[in-house]
């Protein structure tokens, strides 16, 4: 290739990061710039580059560079890289220095997720100083550039697609998200490569990264190769294109579920999902859960596809059913749906009229608490007269019992000669609290209440000299403890 071939398409690869800048709307003039500077061929070719653009738009630009403590005189070879580069083409330079194996050890990390979080760390840190420098008055914006390429790109994308994922895994490394800018991200790394060689760009090689320790280096050195050698040599340009598609995708339908995660969010801070939000499409369904999801736990990190499924296939199970979630978050299925909320506000959520059967023999956890019962041949034993465990004759139950908060229509029989009392009127016969009655745990079959769970039992159901099988029922939780 002759000189004027390289000057040309390190031209044409200047021109084509510059007006993805714009296309992106990544900087504009008065903005403060960070770059993240590894010494790497990658960050030296952008940090080149945003030189350039900044001459000629009219921004700020400064060079961030983390010295991890690993690899010895290496790591100092490439800090003093970097640094001489930057005071070449006058760019100021910060250092930031981790000792990333002690901190490993001491947050019990592998060394390359130590090392990601000490980068997020240190940039954190450079923002939060560029920050301090501008005046207050200030419109200047901060925003920290990495070095991301296609090639990156295709990498993240095959390997979330392995891991398990979504159009969001798929759609993979994005040009802009919030106050960091990838503006290298639109050129393959021969690309980069080619920019270096006709600017006569120093660079470092990281030896790890010529090592097969780590997935990813495995998905650079053998998987990328193949498919470029052996399937197409365009391969890597391609998922790019297809991550863009899924990128508009994701935003679409993120746009539209927070519509619906929204119409399912209730005053007491947890969210409703109705029969009318099973009648979406199941995508839209599940993009709404994970908006919830996050929106509780205020991040998204470690909520997966898993967890969204458990959730949606509550509404299939009994009532009472419920999931751990990420974060403190639980999922119950109750009368109205599926209901998600932090795991302690759990016991505040069930509203009138919500069931969950009572397991006999077994226990039932439920947000009214849990519910033990056990069966057992009556002999004339003394019969329990505790507050919160009830003795009540089994052969009488004709159907299954449900524990649930009160309805209109509920009754409870109060005589032995059938009289029978509406549970509001017991309620007040009893001076229970109006705020209190929605919240009481009833044992119940239909309409018809068998233990004012903390009260009263139905005379119907009382043990007497007849009775040969005893159902006991132990409630634990929520009110007092016996």
């Amino acid at each position: 290739m002759s000189g004027s071939e390289i000057y040309d398409i390190g031209e044409k690869m200047y021109e084509k990061v510059s007006a993805y800048i714009k296309e992106n709307e990544m900087i504009l003039p008065g903005d403060l710039v960070l770059a993240g500077v590894s010494g790497g061929g990658d960050s030296m070719a952008m940090l080149h580059m945003l030189k350039r653009f900044s001459e000629e738009t009219g921004f700020l630009l400064e060079a961030v560079h983390v010295h991890h403590g690993i690899r010895g005189k290496e790591a100092d070879r490439d800090l003093n890289v970097v640094e001489k580069f930057c005071k070449d083409i006058h760019i100021s330079f910060r250092p930031y220095y981790y000792d990333v194996p002690k901190l490993a050890g001491e947050w019990k990390l592998g060394l390359e997720e130590t090392g990601r979080v000490v980068r997020r760390m240190a940039f954190r840190e450079a923002v939060s100083e560029a920050e301090k420098r501008v005046s207050s008055g200030s419109s200047l914006r901060v925003k920290t550039a990495l070095a991301h390429n296609k090639n990156d790109l295709a990498e993240t994308m095959l390997h979330n697609l392995a891991r398990g994922t979504g159009l969001r895994g798929l759609a993979g490394i994005r040009p802009v998200n919030g106050g960091i800018i990838r503006p290298v991200l639109c050129l393959e790394r021969r690309e980069i490569d080619n920019y270096l060689y006709k600017n006569e760009i120093p660079y470092v090689t990281d030896s790890s990264n010529l090592e097969d320790d780590y997935t990813r280096n495995r998905i650079r050195h053998h998987v990328l190769p193949v498919m470029e050698q052996e399937i197409n040599d365009k391969a890597v340009s391609h998922m790019a294109e297809a991550a863009g598609l899924m990128e508009q995708a994701d935003i679409f339908l993120t746009k539209c579920a927070g519509k619906l995660a929204e119409q399912s969010r209730k005053e007491n801070g947890s969210y409703l999902l109705e029969p009318d939000f099973f009648r979406e499409d199941r995508i839209l369904q599940s993009y709404a859960v994970m908006e919830i999801l996050e929106n509780l736990a205020g991040r998204r990190k470690d909520i997966s596809v898993v967890h969204v499924q458990q959730t949606l296939a509550l509404m299939q199970k009994q009532n009472g059913r419920r999931v751990s979630l990420p974060y403190g978050l639980c999922a119950v299925r109750d009368y109205g749906g599926i209901r998600i909320c932090p795991e302690e506000k759990s016991a505040d959520i069930a509203g009138p009229g919500e069931a969950w059967p009572l397991l006999v023999p077994g226990m039932q956890k439920c947000p009214l608490g849990n519910f033990y019962a056990e069966i057992f041949p009556y002999f004339g034993q003394k019969i329990s007269e505790k507050k919160y465990t009830k003795w009540l004759d089994y052969d009488k139950i004709k159907k299954n019992l449900s524990i649930r908060t009160r309805r209109p229509g509920d009754y409870l029989f109060i005589g032995a000669d059938g009289c029978r009392k509406k549970i509001s009127r017991c309620m007040i016969d009893d001076k229970i609290p109006p705020g209190e009655r929605n919240r009481i745990p009833l044992l119940a079959c239909d309409a018809e209440v068998l233990w004012v769970v903390g009260g009263r039992i139905s005379e119907k159901y009382k043990i007497t000299p007849d009775t040969e099988r005893v159902l006991e029922v132990r409630y634990q939780g929520g009110y007092e403890d016996e």
